[in-house]
């Protein structure tokens, strides 16, 4: 047996082989596969119209705002004329916001600051959230499944701009503030009070503007980064969460309803425990799930508009400014269009890099790829 050369062995039981004809095929499936031929023509004419949409709708124009940031038009001009109040200003626009000393950079690393905290909030909130009501009404136990599902879903398809009147009412109007004094509590003033939440809790230990939060980053103190969300910003990520968890529970029981029962079973027979069939079973098995939930909570809070439009337009003191909300104030109000278009191109770009990298780090260590750059020489593929 010792004897037999490798060309007596089937191809298929040879590692290396079965490596490059898996890597064949790939490449196959990359540049030669697809239809061709009659087959090809007809499928092109069936996705041409969404092609065409898409690109008059979506690509024209995505286009057309990149390259007014790279220009100064104040809207009164043709922007592809170069004309004056059009001319090309190259990366200006982008340099301004992170090394000018003013009121622009000023104005978007406080709502980049502002945001990045309202993201911390609201995405795993919403998440898990949107799980455990999933699962709750999913249960087999619960009566009446139907009648949950709609009343937990019901805030995802109310008005947003009414639900923000309502807790504009609710919380500016003094409602909430005299519910707590009944129960002996006196509240705050909830769209006067400009101070983070960070802050508030290290003034309650006696910790004031230490001498390490002075050092700055793009102008903004560390201290200011670090002061977290602000008492108004509070209650948008209550609102925002309470309105979006709903949607997302209805993609976490499409997921859970499609999961083969025998695994719970088997899993059940083998003596495990509800919250061990949960950690060890369900969660693997919903992953694609769980990152598509995350992903569209990150793109939605980094675009956060209509709440902050209504609930203060960034008031008290800027502690509510989003980046989309001063990119149109920017544009609309200030006539800085290329200043604005800007501010959502690296908003764009902040999305992009957050989005690879919690898609990296939800990826199993195995089929992990390297973040940036290509995987070395010798590397499994």
């Amino acid at each position: 047996m010792s004897d037999i050369s490798d060309a007596a062995v089937p191809a298929v039981d040879r590692p290396h082989d079965s490596r490059a004809s898996r890597t064949s095929a790939r490449r196959t499936a990359r540049f030669g596969g697809g239809l061709r031929g009659p087959e090809g023509i007809m499928g092109w004419l069936f996705v041409s119209p969404l092609v065409l949409i898409l690109g008059l709708f979506l690509v024209i124009p995505i286009a057309m705002a990149l390259w007014v940031s790279l220009t100064n038009w104040n809207g009164s001009a043709n922007p592809f004329g170069g004309g004056q109040g059009a001319e090309f200003v190259g990366i200006k626009n982008y340099s301004d916001l992170f090394f000018k000393d003013g009121l622009t950079r000023a104005n978007f690393m406080q709502s980049i600051s502002n945001t990045f905290w309202y993201v911390i909030a609201v995405v795993p909130l919403q998440t898990v959230i949107s799980l455990a009501l999933a699962l709750l009404v999913n249960a087999k136990f619960l009566k009446a499944r139907s009648f949950f599902r709609t009343a937990f879903y019901f805030p995802s398809v109310t008005s947003s701009i009414a639900i923000s009147t309502v807790f504009l009412f609710l919380f500016g109007g003094g409602v909430i503030n005299g519910f707590l004094k009944l129960i002996g509590v006196t509240g705050p003033n909830w769209f006067n009070d400009d101070r983070g939440l960070v802050h508030l809790l290290f003034n309650a230990v006696g910790v004031d503007n230490p001498s390490w939060g002075k050092a700055e980053i793009f102008g903004r103190s560390l201290w200011d980064w670090l002061s977290g969300p602000s008492v108004a910003m509070s209650v948008i990520i209550i609102l925002v969460v309470w309105t979006t968890s709903g949607t997302f529970m209805l993609m976490f029981i499409a997921s859970l309803q499609d999961l083969p029962v025998e695994v719970d079973e088997a899993a059940a027979l083998d003596g495990t425990t509800n919250r061990q069939r949960l950690r060890y079973v369900t969660i693997p098995m919903i992953k694609p799930t769980i990152f598509l939930v995350l992903t569209l909570g990150l793109i939605g809070t980094w675009q956060v508009f209509d709440q902050i439009y209504v609930m203060g337009g960034g008031n008290p003191n800027g502690t509510t400014l989003s980046p989309a909300y001063l990119s149109y104030k920017q544009s609309f109000a200030n006539f800085k269009y290329g200043s604005g278009a800007a501010m959502a191109f690296v908003v764009f770009a902040i999305i992009i890099v957050l989005t690879s990298v919690q898609r990296w780090v939800l990826t199993d260590k195995d089929d992990r790829k390297p973040l940036f750059g290509r995987r070395r020489k010798g590397a499994s593929a």
